[in-house]
């Protein structure tokens, strides 16, 4: 696979470009490398593009070879990882979805209900997917960011703050989880079982019934990938139906999670908010900080309750790269708080409780305005 690096001028984002950026992005000349199936369909452009049109063709030209560019990238053989993500653009033919993990993780079972018929694009980790959506490798993201039984993934609550991005819709995506295993390999012969940390805490009952040595991996898919691959004879994999098909294992258990109501709930995330309306529920998200002191907490939920506006989610994480507050000789910590809560902000009384919150927190930032998912799989 040939690699052909081509300069281009930056590209502005709405909102600013992410300060997580290598300075080589951050730079108007810096050279961005493109991954080609072959090296007859990609070229240089012209120095010209470097160094100037004085006849005033630099922008038709750099918009023509840049399309091109586009149009004839290949897709994704494999999932994104950090130093691939200046190597890879969209090619425009469909809408391209980031998720985390490899083929028949969850997070793409998610992606196609968000996006039907999308192409999704598998990442290494979290963070590569916020940032190859940043980079216009992706048009969207689709991250999980809590589930029914294991809780909230912390990660990627970090991660927007952290990132530009925009939540412009979420979906909710029950999970079914399966034992799988290579053809001719029974349940009596196994020993051992491998999958995510989370899969493999709910599924902690019938895995201890079936007296397995349980053994964490990076996800779902990537277990019932290894033991396809290594043609394991003595392990299982906990993952999806999906995850079966696509690595040939044999489902030898079904709905095996000790607890049949395992939802989780994902993000939908792009570079530009969606306008927010009123003809349908809708939830927003925001985050904020405030001063330490009594009752300051129940006095920020409080512009809420006064509105009759329901609050779905709280979450509270600390402050990064901030110093312990000194107070009254003891020390706290500062504290990010998420809240999502059942209201557009188009509505008057979403505005005015934001206003509001505004007037004594110290910090207040809305990550997405978004149509509630009200389906269930």
């Amino acid at each position: 696979m040939a690699v052909h690096a081509v300069r281009l001028p930056a590209t502005q984002l709405h909102g600013g470009i992410s300060g997580n950026l290598s300075q080589a992005n951050r730079n108007p000349n810096a050279a961005i490398r493109f991954v080609c199936g072959s090296s007859k369909r990609c070229r240089f452009i012209s120095s010209s593009l470097r160094d100037g049109d004085e006849h005033g063709k630099e922008s038709s030209v750099r918009a023509m070879e840049v399309k091109k560019i586009l149009e004839d990238s290949p897709l994704l053989p494999k999932p994104l990882s950090s130093n691939q993500l200046a190597e890879t653009v969209s090619n425009g033919s469909r809408v391209r979805v980031a998720y985390q993990g490899v083929r028949g993780a969850y997070s793409e079972s998610a992606a196609d209900k968000a996006y039907p018929n999308c192409e999704a694009v598998p990442c290494e980790e979290f963070d590569t997917a916020f940032e190859a959506v940043e980079r216009w490798l992706v048009d969207r993201a689709v991250l999980p960011i809590e589930n029914s039984l294991g809780g909230s993934i912390h990660r990627n609550y970090d991660l927007l703050l952290r990132h530009n991005l925009h939540i412009v819709g979420e979906v909710k995506l029950a999970v079914r989880h399966c034992l799988l295993a290579n053809h001719g390999v029974n349940i009596e012969d196994l020993k051992r079982v491998l999958s995510h940390p989370q899969a493999l805490a709910q599924c902690e009952n019938t895995l201890t019934r079936m007296g397995l040595v349980r053994e964490a991996v990076d996800d779902t898919a990537g277990a019932a990938k290894q033991i396809a691959f290594e043609k394991l004879s003595d392990a299982a994999a906990v993952a999806s139906a999906e995850a079966a098909k696509i690595y040939g294992l044999n489902i030898v258990a079904e709905d095996i999670q000790d607890d049949s109501d395992n939802v989780t709930r994902f993000l939908m995330l792009a570079r530009e908010p969606i306008i927010p309306g009123t003809n349908r529920l809708f939830k927003t998200s925001i985050v904020f900080s405030l001063e330490e002191g009594p009752g300051v907490l129940f006095k920020a939920l409080a512009v809420f309750a006064l509105r009759q506006i329901n609050l779905t989610k709280i979450e509270s994480r600390p402050l990064r790269k901030h110093p312990l507050r000194a107070s009254g000789g003891l020390k706290y910590f500062d504290y990010l708080f998420y809240v999502d809560f059942e209201a557009s902000m188009a509505d008057e009384v979403a505005q005015n409780a934001l206003r509001h919150l505004e007037e004594f927190a110290t910090f207040l930032r809305v990550l997405g305005s978004y149509p509630v998912d009200t389906t269930m799989l």
